[in-house]
C-alpha cells in the first residue's frame, strides 16, 4: 500500500490479566497520556503516524510483559464509525482537558485577587497549569476549539505572578561517568526518525560513556547488529525502555553517572518522551518545544543528533550551576 494511502487510524485492541489489580487503572492511564480515546470497549484509537505507532507500540510491550495480550492494527472506518465522528470523540476529550484547566485557572486568579499577598507561593500553581496545558495541547490532534480559552486564562495567571528572572552564568561541562567502558569505540545503531529519547541518548553516549561514537539510523524492521554495533532505544536493544525507564534513564543507570544535572535532564526526557507526567519539571514544556522544532528543522537524524547536543550541552551547563551553586 503506498504510504499516502495508508489507513488513518491506529487501533490497540487489549485484553489484561485479572491480577495484579493496578495494572488496569496502570494501562489506562499511559492510554489517557497519550491522547488515545476509546472507539469500544478495550480498543483504543490514535491518528496513525510514526510517533503514535512507535507509542502504541511501546505499550503493545509493556502489556504483554505485564502478562496481558495486546494487537496494533492500521484502520479504516467503512461502516458505523464515520472519520468525523471519531474526530469528535479526539475534540471532545481535549476540550474536557482544556476546560478543566480553565476553571482551575479562574478559581486561582479569584484566589488571587482576594489575596494578593500569595502572588508569591502561587507560582508553582500557575506552573504546574502550563505543564498541563502544554501536554494537553500536545495531544491535541484536530485542534480542539476549547484551547483558546484554557491558554488565554494561563496567560493572564502567568502576567499576574511574573517577575523577573535572575541571570545564570553557566560553567564549561567537565567530563564525567565511567561505566560501560567495554562498549566504547563502536557504532551505536537506533531507529530513524529520532526523537527526544533517541536524540537525549546520543547525547549521552557520546559525551559521557562513548567520545568515539558513531551513529547509524536504520529501519526498525532490521535484524541482528553487527559485531561492532550496539543497539539503542529499538526492540530487543542492549539498551532501551525497561518497565516505565525511557533509554535514556536506563543507560544513566548501567553507566553510574552519578550527576545530579543529568538526573534533572532524564527527568525531562520521561516525561516529553513518555508523556506520563511523572517528574512534572517547570523545564519539560521548554525543552519539548525545542526538541520539536528540531524534527521540523530537520530531517536528517545525524543534523537532529548534532542540534540536539548543543542544546542538551546548553542545559546541561545551567544545571550544573544551578546545583553548583
Amino acid at each position: 500500500m503506498a504510504s499516502q494511502d495508508r489507513a488513518p487510524w491506529l487501533l490497540l485492541i487489549h485484553q489484561l490479566p485479572p491480577q495484579p489489580a493496578y495494572l488496569r487503572v496502570k494501562i489506562w492511564r499511559r492510554l489517557q497520556a497519550l491522547g488515545a480515546v476509546s472507539v469500544k470497549g478495550a480498543v483504543y484509537a490514535l491518528p496513525h503516524d510514526a510517533q503514535t505507532q512507535e507509542d502504541f507500540r511501546w505499550l503493545v510491550r509493556e502489556i504483554a510483559g505485564s502478562g496481558g495480550e495486546a494487537s496494533l492494527c492500521e484502520a479504516r472506518f467503512v461502516d458505523g464509525l464515520s472519520d468525523q465522528q471519531v474526530r469528535a470523540l479526539f475534540d471532545a476529550a481535549r476540550d474536557a482537558d482544556y476546560d478543566a484547566v480553565r476553571k482551575e485557572a479562574g478559581a486561582l486568579a479569584d484566589d488571587l485577587a482576594a489575596q494578593p499577598e500569595r502572588r508569591a507561593e502561587s507560582r508553582k500553581q500557575v506552573a504546574r497549569l502550563r505543564r498541563q496545558l502544554t501536554q494537553i495541547a500536545g495531544l491535541d490532534f484536530f485542534g480542539a476549539s476549547g484551547r483558546a480559552a484554557a491558554e488565554a486564562a494561563v496567560a493572564a495567571l502567568e502576567a499576574s505572578v511574573a517577575e523577573p528572572e535572575p541571570d545564570g552564568n553557566a560553567e564549561d561541562c567537565t567530563d564525567g561517568g565511567a561505566g560501560l567502558r567495554a562498549f566504547r569505540g563502536r557504532t551505536w545503531v537506533t531507529r530513524e526518525g529520532v526523537h527526544v529519547d533517541r536524540i537525549a541518548s546520543a547525547w549521552l553516549i557520546r559525551r559521557f560513556i562513548d567520545p568515539e561514537a558513531r551513529f547509524a539510523f536504520v529501519s526498525s524492521q532490521r535484524g541482528t547488529p553487527g559485531p561492532d554495533e550496539i543497539r539503542f532505544d529499538m526492540y530487543e536493544a542492549e539498551f532501551t525502555h525497561e518497565g516505565d525507564s525511557c533509554t535514556f534513564e536506563v543507560l544513566l543507570e548501567r553507566a553510574a553517572l552519578d550527576d545530579p544535572a543529568l538526573q534533572v535532564i532524564a527527568e525531562v526526557v520521561h516525561d516529553i518522551d513518555l508523556k506520563d507526567g511523572k517528574f512534572g519539571r517547570a523545564e519539560t514544556p521548554g525543552i519539548a518545544g525545542l526538541i520539536g522544532g528540531i524534527v521540523l528543522a530537520h530531517p536528517d537524524d545525524a543534523q537532529r543528533v548534532e542540534r540536539g547536543a548543543a542544546l542538551l550541552d546548553d542545559l546541561y551547563r545551567y544545571l550544573r550551576d544551578q546545583s553548583s551553586g
